[in-house]
């Protein structure tokens, strides 16, 4: 009896301690969040009098250097950048300085975020280690904030530097030398700070350096600069404007792309429209030969058309305002391109939208009487046509109902391009929605500093959806039928009056032409008719911008762990 209750304590026992264990995993402690801690440098921080060549700083624990190419700034510049090692994990990092260092000049090597521990990646958050040649360290610093002249947000890693003005200064010191003080915005800010700086007269200066050279390169790079030069000590918030700079027009020997076609590239975004194309002359020997200009999509270059020839060689002249140019190059007999035509919109056509073709060769001919347009119920339908040569694209307008259907059909031979070929039947189907699945949306522009103004709404990601009237007194704007969709609104002062924007010249000393970004977004909802009021008096705030768009981040972090 003792001996079956024993045994039947113990399978008790043993069911307790089954049903009460519960899988897991050894989480091995607290996660480390703590930055590394820096025990030793030799020589020591803010030395003066520096005379060695080699820097040693010693860690508390394990750390790897990440992407230090990027986020080690050293200021003044050095023509040679130094060694540092290792490039594996240690206690220690060693920088081997190789240039000869100027005389009573304060340097800071500004690591950023590159110094991390080896184990989760904490960094050591903006190490700077400090020396100077001279017998003190120059303390003065210089704070400002960069912003992009036309996109509502600024890039990244921008570089900015001070040139010191002296007897020996030129502006196109930014193009060949290093500057005097170099500091960068890194991946994460908008504002910059110039340290350990001396007193003096300066020019002031930011890239966006593409080649990560110190010095300006127009054909690639972004920059920002204030006019005048500036005194430190100086205790204002300095703004740069970035910009890329309109370059004159140049134009590189012709290509050809096929039998009929001849490739003209050109440097830079020359914004050619029909208005403004250059002048192009094709001859064959002294034979002028017609030819049509449009743009090659999204590239900088021109299309040259011409009627196939029998010919060896030909001669292109190129001239626009002050700039002439003659190329002679060969030809071959290449294959020629033909007619082809691509409808934009397909099925669904917004209230706002023209209907378009785009075409592979230029049109030349259109025959309306070959082309119909009748809605679901059969009815003919009245269009307007309008033909961008320059673009090779037909725009037919016509005035849509709600949730109507349309029928487009181009019969053979109601278009014809530039060598008299001529269409198969097209037939296209469109459709309309309903007016309530629109929004409208009304600006009240306040407080406008001076006009004409341009007006345009953009997208999330920054291209324009649409541009209002050109304005030379107006002030309040209705976006009938807009598609459901956050919008930004941006107003550009045209200053020139040339209905576009204007990027300015560093070496005219000219700013870009001034833009306006409203602060918030519009989410523009179906059904809706909604009015804002603007005022333009109160600049967009780059620094908030990106405050917003980490709390969204952060927002959306939390969301997604309380999900889960």
């Amino acid at each position: 009896m003792l001996k079956n209750s024993l045994k039947y304590f113990t399978f008790l026992l043993v069911l307790l301690m089954v049903s009460c264990a519960k899988r897991g995993s050894i989480t091995g402690g607290l996660k480390d969040t703590l930055a590394p801690i820096l025990k030793s440098s030799s020589p020591k921080n803010f030395t003066t009098d520096f005379k060695a060549n080699e820097i040693i700083l010693t860690f508390d624990e394990y750390v790897k250097l990440k992407n230090a190419n990027k986020q080690l700034i050293i200021s003044p510049p050095l023509k040679n950048p130094p060694i540092i090692t290792p490039t594996n994990a240690s206690k220690f990092i060693s920088i081997k300085i190789l240039d000869t260092l100027q005389p009573n000049t304060t340097y800071s090597l500004n690591f950023g975020q590159s110094i991390t521990d080896n184990n989760e990646g904490n960094p050591y958050n903006q190490f700077k280690y400090v020396f100077s040649t001279g017998t003190y360290i120059d303390s003065l610093a210089l704070n400002g904030r960069i912003k992009d002249s036309y996109d509502k947000t600024a890039d990244n890693f921008v570089t900015v530097m001070l040139y010191e003005i002296n007897d020996k200064f030129k502006d196109s010191v930014i193009y060949k030398e290093n500057p005097r003080y170099i500091t960068n915005t890194l991946d994460s800010l908008t504002t910059f700070k110039l340290e350990n700086l001396k007193a003096g007269k300066y020019l002031l200066v930011a890239l966006k350096d593409k080649g990560n050279n110190n010095k300006y390169n127009s054909k690639e790079d972004k920059i920002g600069f204030l006019k005048q030069p500036i005194t430190i000590p100086n205790d204002t918030i300095f703004e740069l404007e970035l910009f890329k700079e309109k370059l004159p027009l140049k134009t590189f020997k012709p290509i050809q792309a096929s039998g009929n076609r001849l490739l003209l590239p050109y440097e830079g975004k020359q914004n050619f429209n029909k208005n403004s194309k250059p002048k192009i002359v094709l001859k064959n020997n002294t034979e002028v030969l017609e030819t049509i200009i449009t743009q090659f999509p999204k590239k900088d270059s021109l299309q040259v058309w011409y009627q196939p020839i029998k010919a060896d060689s030909l001669t292109m002249e190129v001239s626009k305002e002050n700039y002439e140019k003659k190329f002679n190059f060969k030809i071959k007999n290449q294959k020629k391109d033909s007619l082809n035509i691509t409808a934009v919109q397909n099925g669904i056509i917004h209230f706002r939208d023209r209907f378009t073709l785009e075409t592979a060769t230029p049109l030349v001919k259109f025959d309306k009487s070959k082309i119909k347009l009748v809605n679901k119920d059969s009815v003919a339908v009245d269009y307007a046509t309008e033909y961008d040569e320059f673009e090779r694209k037909l725009y037919i307008d016509f005035q849509k109902e709600p949730a109507q259907k349309y029928n487009f059909t181009f019969l053979p031979g109601a278009l014809t391009d530039f060598y008299e070929k001529t269409n198969d039947t097209l037939s296209y189907k469109l459709n309309t929605r309903e007016i309530e699945e629109y929004g409208n949306l009304t600006l009240n522009l306040q407080n406008v500093k001076r006009f004409p103004i341009i007006i345009e709404l953009t997208n999330k990601k920054g291209d324009v959806v649409l541009t209002a009237d050109y304005s030379n007194s107006k002030t309040n704007f209705d976006f009938k039928l807009l598609e459901p969709a956050v919008y930004s609104v941006r107003v550009i002062y045209d200053d020139n009056q040339n209905k576009m924007y204007d990027p300015g010249s560093y070496l005219e000393k000219r700013y870009a032409e001034e833009v306006f970004y409203y602060q918030e977004e519009i989410d523009l909802h179906a059904n809706w008719d909604k009015i804002e009021s603007i005022d333009l008096s109160i600049p967009f705030d780059p620094a908030l911008e990106k405050k917003k768009e980490q709390d969204k981040l952060n927002a959306e972090k939390k969301r997604k762990k309380t999900a889960f």
